[in-house]
């Protein structure tokens, strides 16, 4: 039997002993990552933990919803086993009927075919590690080639000691700025998020950096076991020119070649991002997005700018 759990009664250690052994297994559904993500997340938990759905939810204009955190790519419904449609229609159809409107990620484990939810496509790329660097390097495009050329003749470099906020500004200061999504509070998630990971030896921050030792590109990556997440990555307008960005990935996947894990790009819909990491050989993986609404029309709008007025 599926059981709905507010914060408060979940047991954290049988929930993380759950991920752990789950085929679908992602960073983002532990419950040290929640919490950092979603303070007061709650769940839906089948049995003595055999099948764990996390509910990621906000209250806004006394409308409770749940929404996809940033820095959470995938998260849904995750199982030691392979789950069936049946599985998954039935947490779908025990999300809380307090959550009126729903607009989250599954992952690449759920087949979903609900029919009183609107599911859609989206993608992710990655790249399997487990061969030789010279058979990776065959994926590449010609144009992946020659921007990594480009920046050893411009004398770009690279280095593992970054710190988290240059990161972060690196990022505000370029497409944060330009997009205008994240705001304070975000910065300050990824923030806790990379520090939690560096302090525990789960990742590091690698930098680009030009010929005059400024930091045109950078990214953290996060490891969990088998996967290698390029969680949050920044470029300055110079990288576009001399090929920093391109040179660090291809350093990454030259440290990491014949090991038995995944690079995990954390995206693609976005046409240009995945034409670039298609350019590193990567493949793509669907998840389902999930979309349910039974609010009012009136009640719809008024959500609709809470969200786009969220602090």
């Amino acid at each position: 039997m599926i059981h709905y759990l507010k914060h408060t009664g979940i047991d954290k250690h049988r929930w993380d002993d759950c991920i752990d052994r789950s085929f679908n297994r992602r960073i983002y559904a532990y419950s040290w990552y929640l919490d950092l993500v979603c303070p007061g997340w709650e769940a839906l938990v089948e049995d003595d933990y055999i099948r764990v759905f996390p509910l990621t939810w906000r209250r806004k204009w006394g409308i409770n919803y749940l929404f996809q955190p940033f820095f959470t790519q995938q998260l849904g419904i995750f199982s030691p086993e392979a789950l069936t449609v049946t599985h998954i229609n039935g947490f779908i159809r025990t999300i809380p009927h307090k959550f009126r409107f729903a607009e989250i990620n599954l992952n690449s484990g759920n087949n979903v075919t609900i029919a009183d939810g609107v599911a859609t496509l989206r993608y992710n790329h990655e790249i399997c590690l487990d061969q030789n660097y010279e058979m990776l390097c065959v994926g590449y495009s010609q144009n992946t080639r020659r921007n990594i050329r480009k920046a050893v003749e411009l004398e770009v470099c690279l280095g593992k000691v970054v710190r988290t906020d240059d990161l972060i500004s690196l990022f505000r200061e370029n497409f944060g700025k330009k997009e205008g999504k994240l705001r304070d509070a975000d910065y300050e998630t990824i923030r806790k998020i990379i520090s939690f990971c560096l302090s525990r030896k789960m990742g590091y921050v690698m930098g680009a950096y030009s010929d005059a030792g400024i930091l045109c590109a950078a990214a953290f990556f996060l490891f969990d076991r088998d996967r290698a997440y390029f969680l949050f990555a920044a470029s300055s307008p110079e990288a576009r020119e001399n090929g920093a960005m391109f040179m660090l990935i291809d350093r990454f996947i030259a440290d990491n070649a014949q090991k038995q894990f995944m690079l995990d790009f954390e995206g693609g819909n976005d046409p240009n991002l995945g034409r670039f990491y298609k350019s590193f050989g990567a493949t793509v993986v669907s998840y389902p997005a999930l979309r349910i609404n039974h609010l009012p029309g009136l009640a719809e709008l008024v959500l609709y700018f809470t969200r786009k007025l969220r602090p």
